[in-house]
């Protein structure tokens, strides 16, 4: 990888985005590993909020839409900033949503980096039988 050349964040986007895809080719190329106990916890952090994202989504169905705070100028003014905020490119219920998609890919290279480790701890016994 150069310096021109953004590393391949495996389509995920923003800082998150890029941060998972790098720990996504890293755990895939077999760079780290994690043992059975270090990635349960790790894979329990994930689905944790995974489940808390998905038990939320109802409410930023509401954020998305457009704020019903009447028709003065002052409301006209203060309604597509609320709606930039909450969705826009760098929106919260955006970056949620990205940070979702971050997590599903951490997930998968979670149990990734543990097989790894599986097949490290396997190869190591196998070489101790040996001798």
């Amino acid at each position: 990888m150069s310096d021109e050349t953004p590393p391949d964040n495996g389509g995920l986007s923003g800082p998150i985005g890029a941060a998972m895809g790098e720990f996504v080719a890293l755990a895939a190329s077999g760079g780290f590993a994690v043992n059975d106990h270090g990635g349960q916890a790790l894979l329990n952090a994930i689905r944790e909020m995974l489940a808390w994202i998905d038990s939320e989504r109802f409410r930023f169905d509401r954020l998305i839409q457009r704020p019903m705070l009447g028709s003065s100028t002052n409301a006209e003014v203060m309604k597509p900033f609320m709606l930039e905020v909450s969705c826009g490119d760098v929106g919260f219920v955006t970056q949620v949503l990205q940070l979702e998609e971050s997590l599903l890919a951490g997930e998968q290279a979670i149990l990734q980096a543990m097989a790894s480790y599986r097949e490290s701890d396997e190869k190591a016994a196998d070489r101790l039988g040996e001798r």
